[in-house]
């Protein structure tokens, strides 16, 4: 009883704990881009897909969030370490180091409770209605990278263009789960898309020089979408990037820059949503005059900044003065994310609830013609799924063993009282006793002696599972069991099933001894004494 109690509370904690940890970091049904085997690869999808309000009616589903991953190289801190000379004390210089991770972004509303589970510094940071660089991390990575909270860590992303971004740590989490720890790191969504030049971006810039005799030149700064863009400067979609002109009144220039495909007239909706950006021009003194602006010695206009930024400044020229305020555009970044995670109630409707999923999602091609498919936890984590149902096995092996071994225990046990009970035996066969009446008999002190050995078993394995759970006093290798202790979960049904059937089946099994029973001569017995 105590070996069979603390397998099924040990397999059952441990496939509890990995599970959920596992699911935790991630999501039990993900939706993605058909064209992607992983989400954490996905390309974007639109964020507004009608799909999603009709699965979030569906039954068995807790929640369903959005999210975007990004790689990301971290880089460590500079560790200054004394140590004693003959000369005396001295220090060195540890060279900083650079880690490879994931940025998760989510979203204000995202589910937490997990992180907060596990969070042993710091807070969850709170998105508000502007893009925030604030990150949880993990212990092993703030240890790897030698940082703590507040610290600022300086990332490395990869884009058109590799680009430096530097994060505020608002948090660490710890979920022993260490390869997984080592992996992800929590961020907001909006710094996701616009690091992985999802939609357009667009920002209208000035020249640095004139050209032909005094025309200013203005030209149009696109990220995101394929990298084939189109421009309309006013009069429809052009392949033109930049304009020339010499402003003589006050005015707005639009500038709505799409990327496209073959057909530069083709529509937008087949390709990332377009981006608008403004620019103001002011215009004082001669407004007739040539644009003769002044310039430094290197050729480039002089400019006179009116703001921090940089977006507003004037240029002189000796009869009139050109005012410049730039709006960018907001971009279209945030009506794409990576994927959605979907989140159940019950673990146990995992495989029904995907096949729903996949019914309303597979296949179906979106408004914004896409086609998405659907992952679930046991598919993207296949390995570590595949060995928790291994263990399933080790448990059936451990418990057929001991119950075998009960049964032969118990049966001798069985053999031995009757031996010592010949006597007994012949005198009840004597007086008229049926061979079932006694068999009942002995079977009944056996359940007797069964019934004890499961009260010690019991009280002992209880015992044992409250000061691992408690205590933690079995230590595991996190590296190689994914988890740092042995853990205990001990259901109250697998607890009365494996009492009960303990005991049903080593009392069922005593039966076939006992037809030793029958065999006794009742002459022979009572001689025998």
């Amino acid at each position: 009883m105590i070996v069979n109690l603390l397998t099924i509370a040990v397999v059952t904690g441990f496939q509890q704990e990995v599970r959920q940890k596992v699911s935790g970091f991630g999501a039990h049904i993900s939706i993605m881009n058909a064209n992607e085997a992983s989400i954490y690869e996905s390309e974007a999808i639109r964020k507004d897909q009608p799909v999603i309000a009709r699965l979030r009616r569906e039954k068995g589903i807790k929640s369903i969030f959005p999210v975007g991953y990004k790689p990301v190289l971290f880089q460590s801190k500079k560790q200054t370490i004394a140590y004693k000379t003959a000369r005396g004390k001295d220090t060195s210089e540890i060279q900083q180091n650079i880690f490879g991770t994931v940025v998760k972004g989510v979203e204000d509303n995202y589910d937490w409770a997990f992180f907060k589970e596990h969070l042993i510094a710091g807070e969850i940071p709170v998105f508000g209605d502007s893009t925030s660089n604030k990150v949880v991390i993990s212990k092993k990575l703030s240890d790897d990278l030698h940082f703590a909270i507040h610290d600022t860590v300086s990332a490395f992303f990869v884009r058109n263009q590799p680009v430096k971004r530097n994060f505020i740590i608002a948090g660490i989490y710890d979920t022993g789960l260490e390869e997984f720890d080592k992996k992800i790191v929590l961020g907001d969504l909006r710094y996701v898309q616009q690091l992985s030049d999802w939609g357009i971006h667009t920002i209208i810039e000035l020249s640095d020089t004139l050209v032909d005799q005094g025309v200013i030149v203005l030209s149009a700064n696109v990220t995101g979408g394929n990298g084939n863009y189109r421009y309309d400067w006013g009069a429809g979609y052009a392949q033109y990037a930049s304009r020339g002109f010499c402003p003589t009144k006050d005015t707005t220039l639009r500038l709505i820059a799409s990327d496209f495909w073959s057909n530069i007239n083709a529509p937008s909706t087949e390709t990332s949503l377009p981006d608008t950006a403004y620019l103001k021009i002011s215009v004082r003194g001669d407004t007739q005059s040539s644009c003769d602006f002044e310039v430094n010695e290197s050729g480039e206009i002089k400019r006179t900044y009116l703001n921090q930024s940089g977006t507003k400044f004037s240029i002189k020229g000796p009869r009139k003065e050109i005012t410049f305020e730039f709006i960018p555009g907001k971009g279209s970044s945030t009506y794409y994310v990576g994927g959605f995670e979907i989140g159940l109630h019950d673990w146990t409707a995992l495989d029904e609830v995907h096949r729903n999923v996949k019914k309303m999602v597979e296949f179906v091609p979106t408004p914004y013609n896409e086609v998405l498919s659907t992952s679930s936890i046991k598919e993207n984590q296949r390995d570590i799924f595949v060995w928790l149902d291994f263990l399933d096995i080790n448990v059936v092996i451990i418990l057929s063993l001991m119950i075998l071994i009960g049964i032969i225990n118990m049966g001798s046990a069985l053999l031995v009282l009757i031996l010592i009970r010949s006597n007994f035996i012949g005198m009840m066969k004597s007086m008229g006793a049926s061979n079932w009446k006694i068999r009942k008999i002995f079977l009944i002190q056996a359940t007797f002696l069964i019934g004890r050995g499961i009260i010690i078993g019991n009280a002992i394995g209880l015992l044992l599972c409250f000061l691992q759970e408690t205590f933690g006093i079995v230590r595991l290798n996190p590296e190689v069991y994914y988890l740092t202790q042995v853990p205990i979960e001990l259901n109250l049904w697998h607890w009365l099933l494996l009492n009960l059937g303990t005991l049903l089946v080593c009392v069922i099994s005593l039966i076939i001894p006992s037809i030793v029973i029958t065999r006794i001569s009742p002459i022979k017995a009572i001689k025998f004494d």
